[in-house]
């Protein structure tokens, strides 16, 4: 297991300046992601001598391995609340790491207080269906990270039953990378790689259950997992949002066709078409979204809150 300074996994290669990070009094800047900055509690905060975090969630959006320099409004809103809304309902299969949401007014509604975990560097990934780089490695192995699967599987197939295609947490500026469960096993010991391999297919189960009753797919997410201090397993970082998820309409999906996902596509196609101008192979930053993006992405966002907790996310 690695030693980490904080619960959330931070993303080193598009890290954002700390400059966009907030001064918040009683907290002191640690670190910054694509889209999460990361306080520790200074001596004259309110929560001084605590071993605990504050996980700030920016508007911040990121595509193809680029910080863009438009926002969504209320993304980090949704984030969080949708996190803290799932870690209630998966509280019995694992404890989650959050503490409390009594966070300083200027960042409330987006930012949680949560323990310090010493975290697994892999990532906990769960897969119902085959799609993206699960996929592409079936295409090519008839397997993903090296879980055999049947012959005659595409685009949006159900899996016979949920698979555990982890990933190494990559280093900096690199992407992470699928691995087996041996190489899990030689990374953490055999009874920490079983025990995530099986706390995270019980969280899928879980949550696919309770998104299916809303009529949503969860085709794949991932978890991010550590130990307390006293050596239990906790559920850190952020929890089945969609950011870490593919989330799907039911009536939308059918094997063999890209199903549209409540997340960031919007964005994503819109920087790849002849509109944006932009040259994903060129070296250039992408350009700004234009309105209409934005708000067909803040939209969605807010659509996969509301349909999955059954309650209009609070704005005020």
């Amino acid at each position: 297991m690695t030693q980490s300074a904080s619960s959330v996994s931070v993303s080193l290669g598009a890290s954002a300046p700390a400059s966009q990070a907030p001064a918040i009094p009683g907290w002191e800047h640690r670190s910054s992601g694509k889209v999460r900055d990361i306080y520790s509690p200074t001596a004259e905060g309110p929560w001084a001598g605590q071993d605990v975090l504050l996980v700030v969630a920016s508007d911040r959006i990121s595509a193809y391995d680029h910080i863009l320099s438009t926002p969504i409004p209320d993304k980090g809103r949704v984030l969080t609340a949708l996190s803290a809304w799932w870690f209630e309902q998966l509280a019995d299969v694992v404890p989650g790491h959050l503490v409390s949401l009594d966070v300083p007014a200027q960042v409330s509604g987006r930012a949680m207080i949560c323990r310090r975990l010493e975290m697994y560097p892999v990532e906990c990934v769960a897969r119902g269906y085959l799609t993206g780089s699960g996929l592409a490695e079936y295409r090519e192995s008839r397997s993903v990270c090296g879980v055999p699967l049947p012959e005659g599987l595409t685009e949006a197939s159900r899996l016979p039953e949920p698979i555990f295609t982890p990933a190494a947490k990559a280093e900096l500026g690199e992407h992470d990378e699928n691995v087996t469960f041996a190489r899990v096993t030689q990374m953490v010991g055999e009874a920490a790689a079983t025990a995530l391999r099986e706390t995270t297919l019980a969280l899928y189960t879980r949550a696919a259950r309770i998104a299916g009753e809303r009529g949503i797919i969860l085709a794949d997410t991932k978890f991010e997992l550590g130990t307390d201090a006293d050596g239990a397993l906790v559920l850190g970082d952020e929890v089945l949002t969609p950011d870490s998820s593919r989330f799907w309409p039911a009536d939308a999906w059918a094997p063999g066709q890209v199903t549209p996902s409540f997340d960031k596509q919007y964005v994503r196609d819109w920087l790849t078409s002849p509109a944006s101008g932009w040259d994903r192979g060129g070296g250039q930053e992408p350009p700004a979204l234009p309105d209409d993006v934005v708000e067909r992405t803040r939209s969605r966002y807010l659509e996969a809150y509301e349909r999955l907790t059954g309650r209009p996310l609070e704005l005020s």
